[in-house]
């Protein structure tokens, strides 16, 4: 399992954490999100076999918020 941190623009309401949460949940290869509101950044774990930083990243991006910067670990 590989995990990576994004950087948000700053989220606006708690709808919007809960709507990255699912978006990017439903990845394939997603084992866990946690979208941190006040810090504006997604948490997520993933299988490097079924996905990756880019199509995670797409994935917020096409929920319409803009990802800064993200941190693999």
């Amino acid at each position: 399992m590989a995990k990576l941190v994004m950087q948000l623009d700053e989220l606006s309401c708690p709808s919007c954490m809960q709507k990255i949460q699912a978006g990017v949940s439903q990845q394939d290869g997603v084992e866990s999100v946690k979208v941190l509101f006040n810090a504006s950044k997604v948490k997520a774990e993933y299988d490097e076999a079924v996905t990756n930083p880019d199509e995670l990243t797409q994935a917020v991006t096409e929920l319409g918020y803009s990802v800064q910067s993200i941190k693999v670990k």
